[in-house]
């Protein structure tokens, strides 16, 4: 089990190879297992009824960045169970991976497969959206409930902010642009933040992974991580829909869509709010999310 401490500094340099995942003292790096052949590297918290949560895909993103805020305040009441996904955080790269949606689906259920779990609640953030969907879609006996924070799944013009993310060269200037779109509030997008950002995008084996998932032009892969509406229609989950008004890299309309399409669904939107609803109100957050989770 690994205590989360948000205020570490995530980009000092690696104490592990990243290609690994070797447990080590560093925040982002807990346990490994292999799931569906690739080495996996989570961090683990709390006791109770599991609950998986799958990361965006922003560059230098794991699951200690996209979820060191959640992970404590989940795991007072539930089992909080974060991976790195293939191709990002501490988790193996091999290299004749594909990047693509049956990738890292194979790889969450194999994920479940690992750590004996027949059933869990999948919390999945953008691209991890896109994930949980087609877990829930190809495999519903293994999910208990929904949660989608400004997902991918359903077709979308892309957007100028995902656009930049996906296409993120490094640089601090760079990663001061792709923060920009992330944020709604100016308050958090700094230049330190941006040269802290742009440290974690450069550690080994970060940014060749990243900059080989999504080549242009990025309205495929886009297309490529929909599910489609009559298997989204036949969801048979609760389902948590949430979403930032203000959200300039996954439009607000693909919450919309999905509140549409899920059967059992209810969506959340957070005003003065861009794509960090987990970040920009984290303490509503994570009482919104655990009271999903937890209600009879």
């Amino acid at each position: 089990m690994v205590t989360l401490d948000p205020t570490v500094d995530p980009t000092v340099d690696p104490t592990v190879d990243p290609t690994v995942g070797v447990p080590s003292a560093r925040p982002e790096v807990g346990a490994s297992v292999v799931a569906d052949g690739i080495r996996t590297n989570y961090l683990e918290a709390g006791a109770g009824r599991p609950i998986v949560l799958v990361h965006g895909s922003g560059p230098g993103v794991s699951a200690y960045a996209n979820w060191r805020l959640t992970i404590p305040a989940l795991a007072e009441q539930l089992r909080v169970l974060a991976p790195d996904m293939a191709g990002f955080g501490f988790t193996e790269r091999p290299a004749d991976v594909r990047y693509e949606l049956a990738t890292w689906t194979d790889q969450l259920l194999g994920f479940l497969d690992a750590l004996g779990l027949e059933r869990a609640s999948i919390v999945g953030n953008s691209f991890g959206g896109a994930i949980a969907l087609a877990l829930a879609t190809q495999h519903p006996d293994r999910v208990d409930r929904l949660v989608l924070m400004g997902s991918v799944g359903v077709p979308f013009p892309i957007t100028e902010g995902l656009d930049a993310v996906w296409g993120y060269q490094p640089s601090p200037e760079a990663m001061r642009r792709v923060l920009d779109y992330f944020a709604w509030s100016r308050d958090l997008v700094d230049d330190e933040l941006a040269e802290v950002r742009y440290r974690a995008s450069i550690q080994p084996g970060f940014q060749e992974s990243f900059g080989s998932m999504f080549p242009a032009p990025r309205q495929r892969w886009v297309d490529a991580m929909v599910t489609p509406d009559e298997a989204i229609a036949a969801l048979p989950h609760r389902t948590l829909l949430v979403h930032g008004r203000d959200d300039r890299v996954i439009p607000l309309a693909t919450s919309l869509r999905l509140l549409d399409l899920v059967p059992r669904s209810r969506l959340h939107v957070f005003g003065q709010c861009g794509h960090w609803t987990q970040i920009e109100h984290t303490a509503a957050f994570n009482r919104l999310l655990l009271d999903f989770l937890t209600e009879e």
